[in-house]
């Protein structure tokens, strides 16, 4: 049986919410949902409070891509290093997404999103897998919004992955060493099927990538928030899709 937690509603930001249209929205927006324990320990609450908060907070980020029409939505879920936390929250992590979709599934057919994962799948428990694999296939045809879970995700056993890969295919000589380029790398990768994301959100006020999408982020925009993520609300969403507007994307150019 899953704990009951008591119910904290979030402290939302003061920030006005953009009347008018948004403009120049990124077409893949990837989070790094950090600060559910800190949110938990100041309300003197478990981590797993934070946990199941921040779960929730999934399903209003996902209705407010779908709102200012994001094509691609990449939520950081549980990483390769997170099985070294305690094992008691470690399975709470991993049956999240099953209670996730269990609530939020119609809710995500109805608003026609896709959902997709990245990571180390095969690894992961059962029930996670079954969850997850169920999702995937009842929202197949969906062609709104892409949400894209990364689960048992580390970018440096990506990019391990995607070499061994190669070179297996080299040795099958597929191709050679001089047809090997970033184009043909990134065929490999997890995200071989989508766009690098435009902007990285990262919540809670920590400022570094943990292992997130190294390769992908090469020219991303980030930005970065004190909020925690449980807190993580709407008007912050599109403070951040406001500010990625007005910045100059120029790739190394002038």
């Amino acid at each position: 049986m899953p704990m009951k937690l008591p119910f904290f509603k979030s402290k939302k930001e003061e920030i006005p919410i953009q009347t008018e249209e948004l403009t120049n929205v990124p077409e893949h927006v990837a989070i790094i949902m950090d600060g559910n324990g800190r949110w938990a320990k100041q309300k003197g609450l478990p981590r797993i409070a934070g946990h199941k908060a921040g779960m929730d907070v999934v399903k209003d980020t996902v209705e407010t891509a779908v709102k200012h029409n994001i094509k691609i939505l990449t939520l950081f879920a549980f990483s390769t290093e997170n099985w070294k936390r305690p094992k008691h929250e470690v399975e709470y992590l991993l049956r999240l997404p099953k209670e996730f979709l269990h609530i939020y599934l119609p809710d995500l057919i109805k608003n026609n999103v896709r959902i997709e994962t990245i990571g180390d799948f095969d690894s992961l428990p059962g029930y996670t897998k079954e969850a997850v694999q169920y999702a995937k296939e009842k929202t197949k045809d969906n062609d709104g919004l892409l949400l894209n879970f990364a689960l048992n995700y580390g970018s440096r056993k990506e990019i391990l992955r995607a070499i061994k890969s190669m070179m297996e295919d080299m040795d099958n000589e597929e191709f050679s060493l001089e047809q090997v380029d970033e184009k043909l790398l990134s065929k490999y990768l997890y995200t071989h099927n989508v766009s690098d994301p435009d902007l990285l959100i990262r919540t809670s006020g920590e400022q570094r990538l943990s292992n997130f999408l190294l390769w992908q982020l090469a020219y991303t925009e980030f930005w970065f928030t004190d909020v925690l993520w449980p807190d993580f609300t709407e008007e912050v969403f599109v403070k951040a899709l406001m500010d990625y507007q007005n910045r100059s994307r120029r790739y190394g150019g002038i």
